[in-house]
């Protein structure tokens, strides 16, 4: 039979007052009064039945049912207080838990995250990805990259960036298959990301291409196909933003100038009941100046 917990407020009195072998100290540790001390020391040994100090004429000494209760929760309350210790936020404001897509998070973010720790050296980011929207009321997360349309009415969004599609291989295949119009990927495989699955539809149509736009090879994420296109195995389509600086470097290149918008766009969102923390609003400010900047 599962045995109850005894009181926790006398557990932790007794606690202290074992430790420091002293009535008058652990209520200094605990800023009461000797008096409090006393009463939740008592409250314990009555719920206990059983007596937990000997009071001498200087002191305390604990009995031998006190010694066995204090060894058996002194390491309890160092795991409470280790694991306390891991999840608090207290008295560090300036850490910032972000969530975002595994793509933006490797395409984008990432390689720009120590440019943001340059500027803002007391601000910790901790930076997750997942597809799934955040739960804001449980998960520990302070904003979320997020894409769509903006219309999330429980959120304030923040658009950072459109999201605007483009083709890309690598310099090889553009040459070996001769790539000068769309009507040339028929020669190719198209790359697909599973979490996008209707940007080559988007993309085809808006450029007046009739291609069957499901064929081809399927990613889990656009970071793997813009990866694959890289080795030569096919064309991706990309949120441009993303392959700006490889188009830019000559190692990805854009065979067509066709690109298409989809309407949608990625944005930082915050609860909306929620003021923005101090680092937030820098974190937001640095993402606009990237976003807007010609790299």
């Amino acid at each position: 039979m599962k045995y109850p917990l005894p009181p926790l407020n006398p557990l932790r009195t007794f606690e202290a007052a074992a430790r420091l072998c002293s009535l008058t100290s652990a209520a200094e540790e605990l800023n009461v009064s000797q008096v409090a001390v006393s009463r939740q020391v008592r409250v314990l040994e009555d719920y206990l039945g059983v007596t937990l100090f000997r009071r001498l004429h200087r002191g305390i000494e604990l009995t031998r049912e006190g010694k066995e209760l204090y060894e058996g929760i002194t390491q309890v309350f160092q795991d409470i207080s280790n694991a306390a210790h891991k999840v608090s936020r207290r008295g560090r404001r300036d850490i910032l838990s972000i969530q975002s897509y595994t793509t933006f998070s490797q395409r984008w973010l990432i390689p720009r995250l120590a440019n943001f720790h340059e500027a803002n050296k007391t601000t910790e980011v901790r930076l997750s990805s997942s597809l799934a929207p955040v739960d804001f009321e449980t998960q520990n997360i302070d904003a979320s990259i997020r894409s769509g349309y903006g219309d999330w009415p429980e959120l304030h969004s923040e658009k950072l960036v459109d999201i605007e599609l483009i083709p890309i291989c690598s310099p090889g295949l553009m040459e070996s298959k001769n790539l000068k119009s769309p009507k040339d990927l028929t020669r190719v495989r198209l790359l697909h990301s599973m979490a996008r699955p209707n940007d080559w539809e988007s993309w085809l149509s808006a450029t007046g291409v009739d291609i069957d736009a499901e064929a081809g090879i399927s990613f889990d994420n656009s970071a793997l196909a813009i990866e694959a296109a890289s080795m030569s195995i096919g064309v991706a389509i990309a949120v441009k933003v993303f392959v700006e600086r490889q188009i830019q470097n000559g190692s990805l290149i854009a065979p067509f100038e066709n690109t298409c918008k989809t309407g949608e766009g990625y944005y930082l969102t915050w609860p909306r009941n929620l003021r923005a923390s101090d680092p937030l609003l820098n974190f937001l400010s640095w993402m606009r100046d990237l976003m807007t900047k010609k790299e």
